[in-house]
């Protein structure tokens, strides 16, 4: 099943799932019990918002190889981490914010992002997709003249806006052999598929959960393959991804 989160003109936040062309209300709990409602909306009369609300976003570093390859770096040995906060979060169709103030080369990266369903402690790799709810697109903005000048990623990938989610979580999928391509102005720039991760999505949620506690909502954006490059202002962003849909973000 696809949800997703949207307020309407009583900024009243609500999860919906999409259903011929309009969106349908969910009553209840995401992460725990919900039915679907006869309540619809109009599309065009909702604001989408990211699909969920994270206490953090835990994202990975050349988790392909190609990817590895055009950045000049060795392969890790296991997985490469950061955070990103959660003020960088927007949802499909925000502006993402170019910090001109700060940077002048930033760069999309498309990537397969999931989401957290229930508590993950010293989660074992044969468990790992059990408290997994679901998977969506994620934009890791990176403004990379500052990543090579901080060599840690927090300035560079951790502005305001530098997160786009959505539109939707995807709850029945096999993220193991996914295609994803991200498009600038309408060109192919990635493309690639899940299968080609160093660490799969089970490995990747075993290893951060013997790190630190991922609670329900939060997000793992599994790494991004070759073909990064610099948007500037004005320019349209989609990373799209079999079984999910597109998401779709602007420069300003």
């Amino acid at each position: 099943m696809k949800f997703l989160r949207f307020e309407t003109h009583d900024k009243k936040a609500r999860y919906g799932t999409p259903a011929y062309g309009k969106i349908r209300e969910l009553e209840g709990d995401v992460f725990g019990k919900f039915r679907i409602t006869e309540h619809t909306f109009d599309p065009e009369e909702v604001r989408l918002l990211p699909p969920v609300t994270p206490t953090k976003i835990v994202a990975v570093g050349l988790n392909y190889k190609d990817h590895a390859i055009e950045m000049g770096r060795e392969l890790p040995e296991e997985p490469r981490l950061f955070i990103k906060p959660g003020t960088s979060l927007i949802a499909h169709g925000d502006k993402i914010i170019y910090p001109n103030h700060m940077s002048s080369h930033v760069d999309y990266e498309g990537e397969l992002a999931l989401v957290i369903g229930k508590e993950a402690k010293h989660v074992e790799e044969r468990e790992a997709l059990d408290y997994v709810l679901g998977y969506t697109c994620l934009n890791d903005v990176t403004a990379r003249d500052l990543q090579a000048k901080d060599i840690q990623f927090t300035r560079a990938k951790g502005f305001d806006t530098f997160a786009p989610v959505g539109p939707v979580v995807e709850t029945e999928l096999d993220p193991g052999d996914l295609e994803i391509s991200t498009y600038l102005n309408g060109e192919r720039k990635q493309h690639s598929s899940t299968r080609n991760l160093l660490f799969s999505v089970p490995r990747l949620v075993s290893f951060i959960s013997k790190v630190m506690t991922l609670l329900p909502g939060d997000i793992v954006s599994t790494g991004t393959p070759a073909g990064v490059g610099p948007m500037k202002s004005g320019d349209k962003v989609e990373v799209e991804i079999e079984g999910i849909g597109i998401l779709t973000n602007y420069v300003e």
